[in-house]
């Protein structure tokens, strides 16, 4: 007799199919070598981190210091051309300093046409900074090569200063000659024998404002450019403290500076009791009114 041979079981096609039992956080440790992300965690930790931070900014006390803003009251031709460190007024006159190498110069120009009516070039190895009058002598800084040179009206060379450091801005208070040298500190000189006599930081509140440029010396304050900024700080030459901050955004609009354009050169009119301000390589010099910011 011939046995019948039992047909194969059939596997069941159920669906969906049973679902794999879900390892433990251990098992999986064990295999991937370690715990899996806890994303719960990683969500609370985020709200307390980001909680904290605006905490943190609302609990900050706000500066004291003043601000202003700017009301343009004329605008003055300004050589484009000019690279311009240091500026003062006199008279119906500018008086500049130019910088970078081989273009380096002090001039004379009307400021109601920007005619140029003097220039003295510097020596194609000198980088011109900051001026300032003294004495009807002209002082005039250069970058890194510690010499200040001394000019007559007429930019006849008189004499030759030397000081540590780099040169950026100087003015004086009518008792020191006062240079910022890119840092947070402002030096101070005496005239005849340009020894130093003291110092100065430069700060607003625990915050140490550096990139010092221009200067000058505005009713018993230091006015200071601040370099690749739009700010001007009003600086207590007492302490280094900032008594208030000058924002001249938008006096000359990015979109219009070409490369090195940037914010340089305050000049203070003593009839008009105005300031003049300008930049390198912009084609104006604005003369300004100062509005306070209300918070």
């Amino acid at each position: 007799m011939t046995k019948k041979r039992k047909s194969p079981r059939r596997k069941s096609k159920a669906y969906p199919p049973p679902s794999p039992q879900a390892k433990s956080p251990q098992a999986q440790a064990d295999r991937y070598g370690k715990r899996p992300m806890r994303w719960d965690l990683v969500v609370v930790f985020l709200v307390i981190a980001i909680g904290g931070s605006y905490m943190v900014i609302l609990m900050r006390p706000k500066s004291e210091v003043p601000r202003y803003t700017y009301d343009v009251l004329r605008e003055y031709p300004h050589d484009p051309t000019a690279f311009t460190q240091g500026l003062v007024y006199e008279d119906g006159f500018i008086w500049e300093s130019t910088g970078r190498l081989g273009e380096s110069s002090i001039r004379k120009t009307d400021l109601e046409t920007g005619e140029l009516l003097q220039k003295a070039d510097l020596p194609d190895d000198r980088f011109g900074e900051g001026i300032t009058l003294w004495n009807d002598q002209f002082i005039m800084l250069t970058w890194k090569a510690g010499t200040a040179y001394v000019y007559d009206r007429e930019f006849n060379k008189v004499g030759e200063q030397r000081y540590s450091g780099q040169g950026w801005g100087i003015t004086h208070d009518g008792k020191e000659l006062i240079m910022s040298d890119g840092t947070a500190r402002l030096r101070f000189f005496d005239p005849e024998t340009f020894e130093e006599t003291r110092r100065v930081r430069v700060r607003e509140g625990r915050r140490s404002i550096s990139q010092l440029n221009e200067l000058e010396f505005v009713n018993g304050n230091i006015y200071a450019n601040q370099w690749r900024t739009d700010f001007i700080y009003e600086i207590d030459p007492a302490t280094g403290g900032v008594t208030a901050i000058i924002d001249l955004s938008g006096i000359w609009p990015t979109r219009q500076r070409p490369e090195d354009g940037l914010l340089n050169g305050i000049a203070f009119n003593p009839k008009s009791k105005k300031l003049m301000v300008t930049g390198k390589l912009c084609p104006k010099i604005f003369e300004i009114d100062l509005k306070l910011i209300e918070e």
